[in-house]
């Protein structure tokens, strides 16, 4: 088994006093192994950043205790946690040149000259910075900034690396590019880090696990195929994936074998009752009313489907996009080839049982992905 690198136990964290105070950060326990990468991933105002806050020391933990390698830490400043960090607000030191800055940690810990030249050489060719390492942060742009406040945490030996955003004001292909050997770097040296992101695609990209939050509370905490795949709840389901997750409240009955979900407007999901787990069927009939998700992939154009119109047709280059009006709300389907639809087009679509995620339309819970209980 790998090493736990951090270890973060029923951590509460309050803004003003715990009886009124806000709430920001709820009973949060988490546990991340030596090498992994973990994205903390929300909208904002979940907690994320709250946390990797706490972790570095700038909050301070309201109940609960955080580790870092078996060692409790949160009572501990900064500079005693052995974390590297890169934030949002770059934090450079004014006085110094983007070389200086990056190569600070080194000197601090007086590594040979000649080995600072070096590792600040290859940090500088990874982030594409090299031709503004003598000059000022005052100097550069927003973006140039944040990849000089990202190499001098990549630099560090630490035991932790803590990323806030480090790419958020980055042209897209240069991010695009920079995720690739940014993980690359990380993976090849073993270092654990936690980076903060709004940006799925990011998560996705960078992640081995992602933490995803939302009202200060951990949803979800898996690899990005499982969340993507076996969402555990509505939230984690619709908040993962581009387009969206299709959802509908649906009333689940069942006669001669079959199972069929009942949306609005008189439309239906009929299906065979095999098509799902003797588990999944107690589960759905006990239940009455569910909601029912499905992937805009999983949504396919059929002869014998059911009727929807076309509300909007777009091509995005490499693949179509088309919402339509259905079972008294819209669904969104997306096909790989450029389809010649107009609006109020008529079509019929069809949704395998294998593509269906349910839900319980109380709490939210996921109740069955694929027609198999949902662990």
């Amino acid at each position: 088994m790998s090493e736990s690198v951090l270890s973060i136990d029923q951590v509460d964290k309050f803004y003003g006093p715990i009886s009124s105070g806000v709430h920001a950060v709820k009973d949060l326990t988490m546990e991340i192994k030596k090498g992994e990468i973990v994205a903390l991933l929300g909208s904002s105002g979940c907690g994320k950043t709250s946390t990797l806050r706490m972790i570095a020391g700038f909050e301070e933990a309201s109940r609960g205790t955080i580790s870092i390698k078996g060692r409790k830490v949160h009572r501990l400043p900064p500079v005693k946690r052995n974390v590297a960090m890169a934030f949002e607000g770059y934090s450079l030191y004014p006085p110094l040149t983007v070389k200086e800055n990056i190569a600070f940690a080194l000197k601090a810990r007086r590594i040979p000259q000649a080995e600072v030249e070096e590792k600040v050489a290859e940090i500088a060719k990874l982030l594409e910075i090299e031709d503004i390492l003598g000059r000022y942060p005052s100097s550069i742009s927003g973006g140039q900034q944040q990849r000089a406040s990202l190499g001098r945490a990549l630099i560090r030996e630490a035991d932790l690396h803590l990323l806030d955003e480090p790419m958020g004001q980055l042209e897209p292909q240069l991010r695009a590019l920079l995720r690739g050997r940014i993980k690359h770097f990380i993976k090849e040296r073993g270092l654990t880090a936690i980076l903060v992101t709004h940006d799925q695609t990011e998560a996705n990209a960078l992640a081995d696990r992602i933490a995803v939050m939302e009202g200060g509370v951990l949803q979800q905490f898996d690899t990005p195929q499982a969340i993507k795949e076996r969402p555990a709840n509505l939230f984690t389901g619709t908040f993962i994936g581009e387009p969206p997750m299709n959802v509908f409240e649906a009333s689940v009955k069942g006669k001669g074998g079959r199972l069929t979900l009942g949306l609005e407007g008189g439309f239906s999901l009929d299906y065979e009752e095999s098509a799902f787990a003797p588990q999944v069927r107690d589960a759905l009939f006990q239940r009455g009313r569910v909601v029912v998700g499905v992937r805009p992939y999983a949504v396919h154009r059929s002869e014998n489907g059911a009727p929807a119109s076309v509300a909007a047709n777009q091509w995005l280059g490499d693949q179509t996009h088309i919402a339509a009006d259905f079972a008294g709300g819209s669904i969104v389907l997306v096909e790989h080839d450029r389809t010649r639809l107009s609006p109020g087009d008529p079509i019929t679509i069809r949704i395998d049982p294998g593509d269906l995620h349910i839900f319980d339309a109380a709490s939210g819970a996921a109740v069955s992905h694929g027609g198999e209980l949902a662990a």
